[in-house]
C-alpha cells in the first residue's frame, strides 16, 4: 500500500510521450468507481488491457492510497509509486494492468471535483480530466495520443443521477446506491472522459436520431426549465449546421450538456458529455443578448469540437491551438449563420479581442502554431488569448482566402484520413493544399502562425499614409485585408484597404480615421491624436455596433500600450460611457473601464463617470439591456452609502430594472469598497439568501472591506490556511487589491513575493495560476513592487509561474507607464 495524497505529480515531456505512444497500443479501459464511501474519497478500480514492443516506461496514477497493482496477474509493489508514476518494465506482447486505489474528490475543478451546494446541501460531482487530471480519477497512459475505448461501471447513491462519454444504463442497487454502467466508448483520449453524477436535474430531446440531455443542479432547476428551449434549439441548429459543413455525421452517440458547480473553464467538450460552467444558465432571469450570444458561441464552439479535438485529435500539445483557434472560429461562425445571434462577431469583438492582442503583447509571447510545449504544464501556460482569439482570426483569413470549397473540402479530408485518431498541424495544411491546389501554405504559415507578435498599423499624417510595423523581435511581412472608416461630411465612410507593404498611401486629410473597421485583421490599431481627441464629440453619435466595438477596442488596446494620452481616454469615457457593452463577463468593456482605465486617469473622473452613467440610465428606454448595463456601472462606482442600502435591499431601482440577486450583491460590494458596511452585514445577506452565486459574491465583497481583519480573510485563501473552492479563492484575489486601500494591503504586496513558494505549494493545475494571477498586487504601482516582481523571476521557478509572473509584471509596468506620463 502506498500513499501519494502530498505529493506534486511530474509532468509529461514530449520525449516520454514519442516513446510511449511508439511503445504501446492502449486496446481499451475499464474503469469501476464507487462514489459512495464518503464526502472525501472515492474508490477507482482500473483494468487497462495493451500491447507493448519489449520496453520501460509507466503508468499514471495519483491516488491518495494505492492499494494494489498487477501486472499480467502479478502482483506489483504499490511503494513503486512516485510523484504519480508506477514505472513498468514490459515484454513485448499483450498485457493487463489491474489498479485499486482510493482517489480523492478534489475542490480546485479538477479531476472528480466534488461541490456542496450552499442553497441546499446536496452533494455534486463531475469530473475533469484535461491536460493531466485523468490520473487522480482512474490509472491509465495519459498522453493524448493512447486513443482508447472507455467501459465504466459507476456505484452512487441512490438518488444519483449519472452521465458520461457513453449513455449510463442502470445495473442494480440495493437501496442505499445504484449501480450503473456506461460504454464502451468510441475510443478516447484520456483528457475526454468525464462523468457527471449527483442529484442533478435532468430533461431530455432528441434531433435527427441523437439523443439530447441538459442537467443541473437542483437549486437552478427552474432556471434550466427557463433557458431548456434556448438551449436545446441552439444545439439542434448547430448540428444541423455543422453537419452541413463537415458532411460527417456526430460521431459520439447521445449529447447531453451537464451545467456545473465551480467549473474553472467556460466549457469542455467531453465526447458525449460536455460539461459548461453553471453561472451560464443566468439564474438571475436578467441576461442580456450579449450574455446570451456568448452562451450560444460556447455551445456551438464545444459541439464543434466533437469533430475537430474529438474525432480528429492533436498529436501533441503543441498543437492544442488547433483545437480551440478551429472550434472558436467555427463556433461563431455557425451561431452567426445559423441562429438568431446573427450578430455573434460583434459580441466575439467584446468578448475576445482585446483578450488575444494583449496576450500579443506580452513578453511571453508565442507562435499560435509550432511551441515547444516541451510537457504538458508548459503547453497549459500557451491554452490563451493567442491560441483561441488570434488562432481564430488567421483560420477566418485563410477561409477568406481559400474559399469555403477548398477551406471545408481540406477539412472533411482531414476528419477521413485521420478518423478517431491523432494528426498534426502540417497533416492539416496538407489537405488544404490539396483541396486548394496551391503547391504550399508556408508563407502563410511562417508570418501569421509561426511568427508572434502583432503587426502595428499607425495613421501617419505628414507622411499621409498607414505604416505598419512589427515588433523588432519578431520581423514578418504580412500583407492586411482591412477595412478603415474615415469621418466625411458628418458621417463615417468605411471602405477597403490592402496593406502590402510598410507604407500605404492614405489620402485623409484632417479627417478622423480608425483602421480594421471590421477587425478582420490581426494587429494593433491605436487611434492618432487627431482621431483621438475627436472621438468624444463623435462617438456618442456613433450608431454602427461594430464600429463602436472597433473604436473601444483600438482605444482600450491603445491605453494598455500607452498609445494615447489617459486624459484623452477620460473624456471620452465620460462623454460616452462604454454601457453598449451589456455582458457582465470578465473580459468585457465595462470591467475595463472600472477597474482599469479609470484608476489611471486624473482624480476626479470617477465621479464624473458616475454621473455620465447614472445619466445614461435616465435616458435609456426602460426595461433595456442598456438601461440595465447603465445602472450596473451607476451602482458599481456611487459613494452614496444610504442610495447603496437601497439597492441592496431591492428597493429604489429605477423603473424598468428589476432587481435580482446580481443587483443586490454589486450594492453590497460597493458599500464594502467604501466601507459603509461590514462582515457581519455581509453574512446576514448570504445566510439569508444563500446559494452558489452569492458564496462567491460573499468573498469578494469581504475581501473588499477596508479592514486588516477583510484582507486576512482574503490572504488565507490565497496560502491555503482556509480551503474553499475555485471560485471564492479567486473572488477574494480580486476583491483583496483596491487602489484606495493601499496602506492595507501594503504588508500583503510584500507578502507575495516573500511567500511565493507558500503560494506556489498550496495549489496546483490550473487554480495555481489563477491563484498567482488573482493575488498578484496589481494596484501596488510602485517601485518596490516592481523590484520585488523582478527579484522573483531571477529565480528558479516552475514554468507556470514563471509565465504568470512575467505577465503581471508586464501589466504593472505598462500602468505604470501610463500613470507617470510615459
Amino acid at each position: 500500500m502506498a500513499n501519494d495524497a502530498t505529493s506534486h505529480s511530474r509532468s509529461l515531456t514530449r520525449t516520454e510521450a514519442e516513446h510511449r505512444a511508439q511503445a504501446l497500443q492502449v486496446t481499451s479501459y475499464d474503469v469501476a468507481l464507487d462514489l459512495a464511501i464518503g464526502d472525501e474519497t472515492f474508490s477507482s478500480h482500473s483494468t487497462i488491457r495493451f500491447t507493448s514492443q519489449a520496453t520501460s516506461t509507466f503508468l499514471d496514477v495519483k491516488p491518495r492510497t494505492l492499494h494494489r497493482i498487477t501486472l499480467d496477474g502479478l502482483p506489483l509493489d504499490p511503494a513503486l509509486l512516485d510523484r504519480g508514476r508506477v514505472p513498468l518494465t514490459l515484454d513485448a506482447g499483450e498485457h493487463e494492468l489491474v489498479v485499486e486505489a482510493t482517489m480523492p474528490f478534489r475542490n480546485d475543478g479538477e479531476g472528480l471535483h466534488r461541490s456542496v451546494d450552499p442553497a441546499d446541501g446536496r452533494a455534486y460531482v463531475y469530473g475533469m480530466s484535461f491536460m493531466d487530471a485523468a490520473p487522480s480519477i482512474f490509472a491509465c497512459f495519459d498522453q493524448p495520443d493512447l486513443k482508447a475505448p472507455y467501459s465504466f461501471r459507476v456505484t452512487a447513491p441512490a438518488d444519483w443521477f449519472v452521465a458520461g462519454n457513453a449513455p449510463a444504463r442502470e445495473a442494480g442497487g440495493d437501496g442505499r446506491t445504484r449501480q450503473w454502467e456506461l460504454g464502451p466508448t468510441p475510443p478516447l483520449a484520456t483528457y475526454f472522459v468525464t462523468l457527471v453524477a449527483g442529484p442533478y436535474h435532468h430533461l431530455a430531446a432528441e434531433h435527427d436520431g441523437i439523443r439530447l440531455g441538459l442537467s443541473s443542479r437542483q437549486s437552478l432547476a427552474a432556471s434550466l426549465e427557463r433557458e431548456a428551449d434556448e438551449l436545446f434549439t441552439l444545439t439542434r441548429q448547430s448540428f444541423d449546421e455543422l453537419h452541413r459543413l463537415f458532411g460527417v455525421r456526430y460521431a459520439f452517440g447521445d449529447y447531453h450538456q451537464a451545467f456545473v458547480p465551480e467549473f474553472n473553464a467556460g466549457a469542455m467538450e467531453n465526447p458525449g458529455c460536455v460539461t459548461i460552467r453553471d453561472p451560464l444558465l443566468y439564474d438571475s432571469g436578467t441576461a442580456t443578448r450579449a450574455d446570451r450570444s456568448f452562451r450560444a458561441a460556447l455551445v456551438a464552439h464545444e459541439m464543434a469540437h466533437q469533430w475537430f479535438g474529438n474525432l480528429v485529435t492533436p498529436r501533441w500539445w503543441d498543437d492544442l491551438w488547433l483545437n480551440e483557434s478551429f472550434a472558436e472560429y467555427m463556433g461563431y461562425r455557425v451561431v452567426a449563420d445559423a441562429t438568431e445571434y446573427d450578430d455573434a462577431w460583434l459580441h466575439q469583438s467584446y468578448a475576445r479581442r482585446t483578450w488575444g492582442l494583449t496576450a500579443d503583447c506580452r513578453p511571453t509571447t508565442h507562435p499560435v502554431a509550432g511551441n515547444a510545449a516541451e510537457d504538458a504544464l508548459s503547453a497549459l501556460q500557451n491554452f490563451d488569448g493567442i491560441s483561441y482569439s488570434r488562432g481564430s482570426n488567421v483560420l477566418r483569413q485563410l477561409a477568406t482566402r481559400l474559399g469555403d470549397e477548398a477551406f471545408l473540402g481540406g477539412v472533411r479530408e482531414h476528419f477521413e484520413l485521420h478518423r478517431f485518431g491523432n494528426a498534426t498541424m502540417h497533416d492539416l495544411f496538407g489537405s488544404w493544399e490539396r483541396a486548394a491546389g496551391v503547391a504550399d501554405l508556408d508563407d502563410f504559415v511562417r508570418d501569421w502562425l509561426l511568427t508572434p507578435g502583432p503587426d502595428t498599423l499607425r495613421v501617419e499624417r505628414e507622411a499621409a499614409a498607414v505604416i505598419r510595423t512589427s515588433p523588432a523581435a519578431h520581423p514578418a511581412q504580412r500583407r492586411h485585408l482591412l477595412d478603415i472608416a474615415v469621418h466625411r461630411d458628418g458621417g463615417w465612410q468605411v471602405e477597403p484597404l490592402v496593406l502590402d507593404g510598410p507604407t500605404t498611401p492614405l489620402a485623409a486629410g484632417d479627417a478622423p480615421v480608425l483602421l480594421d473597421a471590421r477587425e478582420t485583421t490581426w494587429a494593433l490599431t491605436p487611434p492618432d491624436a487627431l482621431t483621438m481627441a475627436a472621438l468624444p464629440r463623435l462617438v456618442p453619435a456613433m450608431t454602427a455596433p461594430q464600429l463602436r466595438a472597433t473604436t473601444w477596442n483600438s482605444v482600450r488596446l491603445a491605453l494598455f500600450d500607452n498609445a494615447v494620452d489617459v486624459r484623452d481616454v477620460a473624456e471620452l469615457l465620460v462623454a460616452a460611457p462604454p454601457v453598449e457593452d451589456t455582458a457582465d463577463g470578465v473580459r468585457n468593456l465595462l470591467p475595463w473601464a472600472l477597474d482599469t482605465a479609470l484608476p489611471l486617469c486624473p482624480g476626479g473622473t470617477t465621479g464624473r463617470f458616475h454621473d455620465a452613467v447614472r445619466a445614461a440610465t435616465d435616458a435609456a428606454v426602460k426595461g433595456s439591456e442598456l438601461q440595465l448595463s447603465a445602472f450596473r456601472a451607476t451602482i458599481l462606482t456611487s459613494a452614496d452609502a444610504a442610495e447603496l442600502e437601497r439597492w441592496a435591499a431591492g428597493a429604489s431601482l429605477p423603473d424598468g430594472v428589476a432587481g435580482d440577486l446580481d443587483l443586490r450583491w454589486k450594492a453590497r460590494r460597493r458599500l464594502a469598497e467604501i466601507g459603509a458596511t461590514d462582515r457581519s452585514a455581509l453574512d446576514t445577506a448570504l445566510a439569508e439568501e444563500p446559494s452558489g452565486a452569492a458564496t462567491v459574491h460573499h468573498a469578494r465583497a469581504v475581501a473588499s472591506l477596508p479592514t486588516a481583519e477583510a484582507k486576512a480573510f482574503a490572504w488565507q485563501r490565497a496560502t491555503g490556511e482556509v480551503s474553499v473552492p475555485n471560485y471564492e479563492i479567486e473572488a477574494a484575489g480580486v476583491g483583496m487589491w483596491r487602489p484606495d486601500q493601499r496602506e492595507l494591503t501594503a504588508p500583503y504586496a510584500a507578502a507575495y513575493f516573500e511567500e511565493l513558494d507558500t503560494l506556489i505549494a498550496a495549489h496546483q493545475g490550473w487554480v495555481q495560476g489563477v491563484v498567482l494571477g488573482a493575488f498578484f498586487p496589481i494596484s501596488h504601482l510602485d517601485d518596490a513592487t516592481a523590484a520585488a516582481a523582478r527579484r522573483a523571476l531571477e529565480r528558479d521557478l516552475p514554468g507556470a509561474v514563471r509565465r504568470r509572473l512575467t505577465d503581471h509584471l508586464d501589466e504593472l509596468e505598462r500602468r505604470r507607464a501610463v500613470l507617470n506620463g510615459g
